[in-house]
């Protein structure tokens, strides 16, 4: 329990520290690995699922190689891509997202600087200092969020992918 107040306590600061567009970076991180979460759930438990009654509804059909059948089986194929790329256009978009705000804040913060600078002169080192913390600290955690979500999201397509190769593969038309 202790420990949870610490890192409660150390994210305050943090947050005191970079100023409240972390907060924003923040909502949209969760936002975007929540996401993520949901894709990899629907590609390892629903998908194959969809994945094998498609296959049967194929392999029962009794007209396989009609233009009637191929349009039947291009719209299943169409239907379960749809499926599978359901979030991943949002994902990547959060995914671009996280840096913009991280400058978002970097302005907010420079902005905080010159007020400083402004009102108090340049001889106080120790105002400004907080200003170019709130300009650096939502840079970072922006780009440190946008990292994470592209390299997961970069897996996620590319398993999205070989689903929808693997359904083609699976649906042989004569």
């Amino acid at each position: 329990m202790i420990y949870l107040i610490g890192l409660w306590e150390s994210v305050r600061e943090f947050i005191a520290t970079g100023g409240d567009v972390l907060y924003f970076v923040a909502a949209a991180l969760f936002l975007m690995w929540m996401l993520m979460i949901e894709r990899y759930w629907y590609l390892k438990t629903v998908f194959p699922k969809v994945k094998k009654t498609i296959i049967r509804n194929w392999d029962d059909r009794t007209d396989t190689t009609s233009w009637y059948a191929h349009r039947i089986r291009e719209t299943w194929i169409s239907q379960a891509s749809d499926d599978l790329d359901a979030r991943m256009l949002i994902i990547r978009t959060l995914v671009a997202m996280c840096p913009l705000i991280g400058l978002l804040g970097t302005v907010t913060g420079m902005i905080t600087v010159f007020e400083t600078m402004a009102t108090q002169g340049t001889s106080n080192a120790r105002l400004m200092a907080a200003g170019i913390s709130m300009a650096t600290i939502p840079t970072m955690a922006g780009m440190v969020a946008a990292l994470s979500g592209l390299f997961i999201s970069s897996r996620l397509e590319a398993k999205v992918k070989m689903a929808k190769e693997g359904l083609v593969d699976s649906l042989p038309h004569h």
